[in-house]
């Protein structure tokens, strides 16, 4: 949409995040049961990999501006699912087919050995599946503020879908833009992330300008959306952390039931301060939770469930 990097960039945005968005980066496909799917890669090939998954209606840039910063030591991808970003769009989702594409992306970008994936919200259930799934082939999983629940809390489908809107577009690039929200809303967003994140949420089709998800993604979820992972949560054999947000959607309960669920052997870190959307309000204090996750990785042993 845009190609000047600088014009994605708050001209008051502070020196750490400009330097992330001027980190040089690629644009990559590989194509998933018929389906081109986008994804982004930092750093050279054949070093460790680090996968990041966005959440619901969101796309890999959410993560550009925490994951470029990791380029240095990592082979670094994030992923489009599909229906969302600049990756094609289906039929029909499923929690399932999006753990397929993560994999097939994790092996296309050239990372060496096992990969860690790092899922947010929505993107945390497509991680937590593939966890499950996969777990052979992954060196661990991080999962930002997604609520494995029982369906007493759940969101309907429907409702979630009513959330994001019925499709529109846009006469202008304005017009657009003053539109973008989050769900769920939270108090506090840093100024300068939210004006790249949703110049990066839009494309021009013919009218004007509209969102680049799929309004029919939720159609992945049938019943309830926060008990769509409960199923493979205690199945995932790798190592797991659950990164908390103080005033997300893990609640102090659900984080201690998906800490039983987990055999009571991962840890449960909570991000002060942080909404839902921690890369959006808090991307520091995310980005150092992961990087001292992976540093403890690299010098523990799992403890067993």
């Amino acid at each position: 949409m845009v190609a000047d990097i600088d014009a994605l960039i708050d001209p008051d945005a502070p020196g750490w995040f400009k330097r992330a968005l001027h980190t040089p980066f690629f644009d990559e496909h590989v194509v998933v049961d018929g389906t081109r799917i986008h994804y982004l890669a930092w750093g050279e090939p054949g070093r460790r990999g680090l996968v990041f998954v966005h959440g619901g209606a969101a796309h890999a840039h959410w993560w550009t501006h925490v994951a470029a910063s990791f380029s240095r030591q990592y082979r670094v991808v994030a992923i489009d699912l599909s229906g969302h970003g600049d990756s094609e769009h289906r039929e029909a989702y499923s929690l399932e087919q999006w753990s397929s594409e993560v994999m097939a992306v994790a092996d296309d970008a050239g990372i060496d050995g096992f990969p860690v994936l790092v899922g947010h919200s929505m993107g945390g259930f497509v991680t937590i599946a593939t966890g499950a799934l996969h777990s052979d082939r992954l060196a661990g999983v991080i999962v930002l503020d997604s609520p494995v629940a029982e369906p007493a809390h759940e969101i309907g489908a429907a409702q979630a879908g009513q959330a994001f809107g019925i499709p529109r577009i846009y006469p202008t690039l304005d017009e657009a833009l003053a539109r973008f929200r989050t769900v769920p809303p939270q108090a506090h967003y840093l100024p300068y992330v939210m004006h790249h994140v949703a110049r990066r949420s839009l494309h021009e089709v013919e009218g004007g300008w509209s969102w680049k998800f799929d309004h029919n993604l939720f159609s992945a979820f049938t019943g309830s959306i926060r008990g769509v992972a409960m199923p493979y949560l205690p199945k995932v054999a790798c190592r797991f952390a659950l990164l908390r947000a103080e005033f997300g959607l893990v609640t102090s309960d659900i984080g201690d039931s998906m800490y039983e669920m987990l055999g009571r052997s991962a840890p449960v870190v909570e991000i002060p301060e942080a909404g839902h959307h921690g890369m959006l309000d808090e991307p520091l204090l995310v980005t150092t939770a992961v990087r001292t996750l992976l540093a403890d990785w690299d010098h523990s042993t799992p403890r067993r469930r």
